[in-house]
This record gives C-alpha cells, sequence and structure tokens, in this order.
C-alpha cells in the first residue's frame, strides 16, 4: 500500500467531519484498515527467511508437524501463521564435526529435512529454483531450501562441496564461530585464538572454493566470516554474495556485525544483507542484561539447565515466574528496524532482507516471538514509511534476485 499524503488525509477527514462522523469514530477506522492492509500486503508478499535453525531440534527428535510452543520458535502451523513462503533451513554442526564427521552429519540433517517434507507434501516443496519457489508459492506450499553453515561441514574437498549442491544446498557460510583450514572466523580473528604462523583470510584453496561455488550457482554466504575472509572473499566472487543472518557493527560493534564499508561492498557487489534477530547481535547492552539476570537467578537456572531444558525453555520459565524482568532482557522491536533503516540509508532497499536464526537464538526482540510474528515486520515498515514496493523488496524479491544472479548459467 502506497502511503498517501497528509494533504489528502486532512481534505478527507473534512470532509467526513463534516457529515457528523466523530474523530475517534474516524481514527479507529484508520487504525482497523491500517493493520488489514499490513496484513494483506504480508499475505502479498513473497517472504523470505534465509536461515532457521529448527533441524538441530528435530535431529534431538521434536516433530515440526506438532505443536512446538515453549519448545522451539517454529513448527509447521506458526510458519504458516507467519506467512512464510520461503524459508531456508541451515544445515549446522560446531567444530567438533571435523574430518570424518561433518560431511556425513550435513547430510544426515538433509535426510531428516527431506523426510520432513515427504510426510508433509500439502504444506512443503523442496526448492533450489526461483522457478520451484513460484511453483511452491502457486500451490500454497512452503518453499523449503538448504543452506549450510559451516565450510569444515566439507572437509577441504571440493568432491563434498559439489556433492552438498546436488543435495540441493543454495549457500554455505565459509566458516562458522570456528575457522576452517582454509578461511578464518570472525571469532577467531577478532579473540587472538589464530596461531601466530595462521595469515587471517582466505588460503589459495579458500579462493577456488569461492570460484567452485560461483561455477555451481551455490551462493557464497559471508556471515560469520572475519573481516580478512570477507575482503579476500569479495575480490574473488564473481556473482553476488549472500549475508544469511548478520547485523549492523553502527549500533553494536560486534565482532558478526557488518561495518558501513563492508556493507556498501556488498551493495556493489549486487549482494543482499539479510538481519538477525538476535538480541545479543543488536543492543550491545544485552549480555549485560543476561548476566544480572543469572547472577540474581542463579540457583534457579542451574537447577533448570541440570533438568536438561533448553534456552527457549528456560526463556519460558522466566517469562512466567518474572514476567518484568524478562520484558526488560529484550530490546525493542524498533531496534531492528532501525538496523535495517540503516542499511537502507547507507546503500539503499535493494540489499536488505530478513534471516531471523530462529531457534539458533536465545533472545528475540519484543513482539518478535516466533516465525508466527513475522507480518510484525512488514506492519512496522508501513509504520516507517516504506513503500509496498520497497516492502516486497525487503521480505523476498532481494533475495530471489540474488539466487537468479547465482543459479543462472
Amino acid at each position: 500500500m502506497a502511503l498517501w499524503s497528509l494533504k489528502h488525509h486532512t481534505m478527507k477527514y473534512k470532509k467526513l467531519l463534516g457529515s457528523g462522523l466523530t474523530l475517534a469514530a474516524l481514527l479507529c477506522g484508520t487504525l482497523q484498515a491500517s493493520a488489514q492492509d499490513y496484513k494483506q500486503l504480508h499475505e502479498k508478499a513473497i517472504v523470505v527467511d534465509t536461515h532457521n535453525d529448527v533441524l538441530i531440534s528435530v535431529l534431538e527428535g521434536l516433530r515440526l508437524e506438532d505443536d512446538l510452543r515453549g519448545k522451539t520458535h517454529s513448527d509447521l502451523t506458526r510458519f504458516k501463521e507467519g506467512g512464510v513462503d520461503v524459508q531456508v533451513f541451515s544445515v549446522w554442526s560446531d567444530e567438533t564435526y571435523g574430518k570424518g564427521k561433518g560431511f556425513k552429519f550435513a547430510n544426515l540433517q538433509i535426510d531428516s529435512l527431506e523426510a520432513i517434507v515427504k510426510r508433509n507434501p500439502d504444506k512443503m516443496m523442496l526448492a533450489r529454483t526461483p522457478a520451484d519457489i513460484e511453483q511452491a508459492v502457486a500451490q500454497n506450499k512452503m518453499a523449503t531450501m538448504i543452506g549450510v553453515e559451516g565450510g569444515h561441514m566439507m572437509e577441504s574437498n571440493l568432491k563434498y562441496l559439489e556433492a552438498l549442491h546436488k543435495r540441493g544446498t543454495i549457500y554455505m557460510t565459509l566458516t562458522w564461530n570456528n575457522s576452517t583450514p582454509w578461511a578464518t572466523s570472525a571469532l577467531d580473528e577478532t579473540s587472538g585464538k589464530l596461531p601466530k604462523n595462521r595469515k587471517p583470510g582466505l588460503t589459495r584453496f579458500g579462493k577456488q572454493v569461492v570460484r567452485k561455488m560461483n561455477e555451481l550457482g551455490m551462493l557464497v554466504d559471508l556471515s560469520h566470516v572475519g573481516e580478512r575472509t570477507f575482503w579476500d572473499a569479495m575480490a574473488t566472487t564473481t556473482k553476488p554474495v549472500l549475508v544469511s543472518h548478520s547485523c549492523v557493527h553502527h549500533f553494536n560493534p560486534h565482532s558478526r556485525n557488518l561495518k558501513d564499508d563492508q556493507i556498501k561492498a556488498i551493495a556493489k557487489n549486487g549482494g543482499v544483507i539479510h538481519l538477525n534477530f538476535f538480541s545479543g547481535f543488536l543492543d550491545p547492552e544485552y549480555d549485560n542484561r543476561m548476566k544480572a539476570f543469572r547472577e540474581r537467578h542463579k540457583a534457579e537456572v542451574d537447577s533448570l539447565r541440570k533438568a536438561g531444558k533448553n534456552s527457549i525453555e528456560i526463556y519460558d520459565w522466566a517469562q512466567a515466574n518474572f514476567p518484568e524482568e524478562a520484558a526488560q532482557l529484550r530490546p525493542p522491536l524498533s531496534l531492528l528496524m532501525d538496523h535495517l533503516d540503516h542499511i537502507v540509508k547507507l546503500v539503499g532497499v535493494d540489499h536488505v532482507g530478513l534471516g531471523s536464526d530462529f531457534d539458533g537464538i536465545t533472545s528475540t526482540p519484543q513482539q518478535l516471538d516466533s516465525v508466527a510474528d513475522m507480518p510484525i515486520i512488514t506492519r512496522e515498515l508501513l509504520a516507517r514509511g516504506y513503500s509496498e514496493e520497497d516492502i516486497k523488496k525487503i521480505l523476498g524479491e532481494n533475495f530471489l534476485r540474488v539466487l537468479r544472479a547465482n543459479v543462472a548459467s
């Protein structure tokens, strides 16, 4: 919905007030219309989330078909409620899945995702191309895509990279928090953990990996990578890059967040930055608030952890028992929108999207409790004056453009 001018509103109100309607009634009707407009726009747009980690919970025995409220951020019912048309599911492991383990574990997760789709053919469809996405949307199914989070899962073997692509992987993050033998991570580059003889950035083989991904049509994902790796990758790639789940350094100088010169480089390359919803990446004060909360309730939190409760369940406990404290831990939704606005003001609306990191994070901004709340983003974009055309770009069209640029021969 394009926003009307103030002049148009004023003339409309004067005319209707003259007919006997009260200002309160007019404002009430306007608010109701606005609520309906954002829901209609969200439904009309192709909504893409480039990063969700719920597959790890699936491997632990949960089923996406079940009601998982209080256990996860995601399940099939809430994906539908949130209007998510395209979900990239993260295939992830930590650094303990190294040589001889990473590739096998990646395939196990892909097997699990394929099994979910097979059990729910009326709700999901595996997708790897823009044409697949169009088909899924036309059939009212969620386009289900695969992203590998962590280059260590290809075990420094280009044949494994090819195999992951053949199974439908659309992107790979060059690193997770851990470095690979051929690329250094943001955590390692900033923590001093790199060996003295290890040069930060991409090795010759690392640049070969990037070129191979370009050749295959697999998006190069630069979330988690170190700054030196970032610049080496940007100098190597011949196609637009993806940043699947990162935030802005300007608001929070976290090692995982992008500096303004990096944002400008991504825009020049034609790539897209998808914003992470994690409170700790959005808000520089979040860690201090969490530390203070844990200290105040150390005995209870330790007991819940010993009982096997996960982070989401512990937060639900905190919300139930200390609702005011729990609410104050999370940053306002407006801060996420500030990160988005910063990118738009710096490089334009064509280079930003959404990469929630749901089920891979422990805290989200207020109002964004699960995938069911994605329409709230559309509401806030309208409130900030974004046009319908620009909102559609942010929600999904920017990602589709980059996907087309990579998969095209």
